[in-house]
């Protein structure tokens, strides 16, 4: 591939110097480059020596750096991420991503320092700073193979404001492990990918897999494994593969340790199983730890989140390996989730004077709507605020973790359409933040990242949720469904409706299942239908044994039916016997002695039988 003279113009190089921050004894060692305009590495002064390692994207390479000019002349060693093969338009694609990221991934501290790009054997080659080993690496030589609690809180503090750095650049990292933590001179740690797999989001790569999972499988959250279906990809998607890790440190174990990838989605996208947990962790980290494994990504904290937890653990002391807290702050035995909505999720917006809210559902008490006049504090979900609700006249005190905001008649979590249709996803999705200048930000079935755009181009849609049943809508073919109806079981993020038919004996947890579009389906009630055999055949979707049940009591109702019919023309056929039998005593030639002729009568009775007259 052939690249512009511009492109191939060689950097100045780059020089180490040490950066005093106030103590001698921790001096952070700091790379300056002169301002170069271009990221660009003529692949000539490039020499690949030997691969040291490979990644699900692409291989690494330990090579030789060459840059010289009129009075210098230097050999660096590198390392080189060459990716997988890809598509010339793909190639673009990547390499525009990167340029646009380049010099704003160099100022992020903590994060492995980038040379530049080149392009060797039709490959995308990624030129970084060469760190002598990883955290698994150390991990490797320890005796257990797990760190102590403090150094899986130092190394998770420098990897945590790394991801935050990246985050506000609006870049997901998406393959947080620990063999891609490196350990640097100051034994600070520092994250090796600056979101590789989110840069390569619609590339075609040679190997299908890639395509399909973006990450590394024991590391990966469910969204993670279908972005597209059971998507969005977000933030909180780099929250879970985080905790994987710190699992990993503190237990010298990967999540899913020897699981087959097929087992591992099973487990972690249709089972919703979490990995385990070790005890006696600090309260703080326990309880971010278990929040990063909320099956809704929704639920989960943001990284930011978790850098205060960790940070708030430093002031620890830890005798023979047991946590003893230092604080005297009382912690809240509080249960984690208010109405379906855990603590992360509340913590994600705070309200201001102003504000219009109203009441989350399900709702506690009625606030159809009112504003903000008061807040008893300005950052604890927990707290009251001040709400003035038409027609009353004095404020009402409200528990604002009961209350969302209502911003141009939109809320987080509301069910909504786009005005102008498009082909490329579906036109219903769950709306996940919206701004007070009217900026909101949608997840749709059929995109891998949440779209951008104004509440001006949005709608109110119809609303789902679990336990109702759905059908196809008219003039809607899916051959995936093996029933008319499908009764909701799971929702994800993004509006992605999973479908289980009752109705339908199925002996596996997800077998016969559906992912439905929100668009093309309509709710079933009895009020719809129409017909009584509409509405006997709504009742069959409520569970496969219906029909069976129906068909037994059927018969025991016909049987017991016939045997009541059977007794009762056996009653009228005895009784019509008896009236036939006394007619025929009172005829002539019956059972009358008087009749029989008076030898015979006499024989048989013997005795005197009046003659008939």
């Amino acid at each position: 591939m052939k690249m512009s003279q511009s492109e191939t113009t060689p950097p100045l190089p780059s020089f180490d110097y040490e950066l005093y921050e106030g103590d001698p004894d921790k001096l952070r060692t700091v790379v300056a480059t002169p301002p170069s305009s271009t990221p660009w590495i003529d692949h000539s002064s490039l020499k690949l020596r030997h691969r040291i390692g490979r990644g699900p994207f692409g291989d690494v390479w330990l090579a030789t750096h060459h840059q010289s000019g009129d009075d210098f002349d230097q050999h660096h060693e590198v390392a080189v991420k060459m990716l997988s093969s890809m598509k010339e338009e793909d190639v673009h694609m990547f390499l525009a991503k990167f340029e646009k990221l380049f010099f704003e991934l160099r100022e992020i501290p903590n994060l492995c320092w980038l040379h530049g790009i080149s392009i060797v054997s039709d490959k995308i080659c990624i030129v970084m700073k060469l760190y002598e080993g990883s955290i698994a690496d150390r991990m490797a030589r320890l005796k257990r193979g797990k760190l102590p609690l403090p150094d899986v809180l130092r190394y998770g503090i420098n990897l945590a404001k790394a991801i935050q750095a990246l985050h506000s650049r609006e870049c997901l990292v998406l393959n947080l492990k620990p063999s891609s933590f490196f350990i640097d001179e100051h034994d600070q740690a520092i994250l090796g990918d600056f979101g590789i797999p989110f840069l390569l989001l619609g590339a075609s790569l040679s190997n299908s897999d890639e395509v399909i999972r973006l990450g590394t499988p024991n590391y990966m959250a469910p969204e993670q494994w279908e972005p597209e279906v059971r998507g969005p990809l977000t933030y909180e998607t780099d929250v879970w593969g985080f905790c994987c890790s710190v699992l990993e440190m503190l237990t010298g174990v990967p999540p899913w340790f020897g699981k087959p990838v097929e087992e591992i989605y099973k487990l972690v996208v249709i089972k919703q199983e979490k990995p385990l947990i070790p005890g006696g962790l600090p309260p703080e980290i326990e309880n971010v730890v278990n929040g990063c494994f909320e099956y809704d990504l929704r639920n989960r904290p943001t990284i930011t989140d978790i850098l205060q937890a960790f940070e708030s653990c430093q002031n620890a002391v830890y005798s023979d390996g047991e946590w003893i807290s230092l604080s005297t702050k009382e912690r809240s035995d509080k249960p984690p989730h208010n109405n379906g909505y855990s603590t992360w999720f509340l913590s994600k917006d705070h309200l201001q004077v102003g504000d219009t809210v109203r009441s989350r559902k399900p709702r506690t008490m009625d606030i159809p709507e009112g504003t903000v006049v008061g807040l008893e504090k300005d950052t604890d979900r927990n707290g009251f605020v001040l709400v003035r609700i038409q027609g009353v006249h004095n404020p009402q005190k409200v528990k604002s973790s009961t209350l969302e905001r209502v911003t141009h008649g939109l809320a987080v979590s509301d069910w909504v359409r786009l005005i102008n249709a498009t082909e490329n996803h579906s036109t219903v999705g769950i709306l996940h933040s919206i701004q007070r200048d009217g900026s909101v930000t949608v997840a749709f079935k059929g995109l891998a990242t949440l779209w951008k755009g104004n509440s001006s181009e949005l709608e109110m849609a119809e609303h789902f949720s679990l336990g109702q049943f759905v059908r196809l809508k008219e003039n809607t073919v899916d051959a995936q469904w093996p029933r008319k109806c499908g009764k909701i079981s799971k929702i994800c993020p993004n509006g992605c409706l999973v479908l289980r038919f009752p109705g339908q004996l199925s002996f596996e947890n997800e077998k016969g299942s559906v992912l439905a579009d929100p668009d093309r389906v309509e709710k079933v009630c009895f009020d719809s239908c129409d017909s009584l055999v509409e509405k006997y055949r709504h009742v069959e979707d409520f569970h496969w044994a219906v029909r069976p049940v129906v068909m037994a009591v059927g018969a025991f109702v016909a049987l017991k039916f016939g045997l009541f019919v059977g007794g009762k023309m056996n009653k009228k056929a005895k009784r019509n016997q008896m009236k036939q039998m006394d007619v025929q005593d009172h005829q002539p030639g019956g059972n009358n002695p008087a009749w029989l002729p008076q030898p015979v009568a006499n024989i048989i009775f013997r005795e005197n039988v009046p003659s008939a007259r």
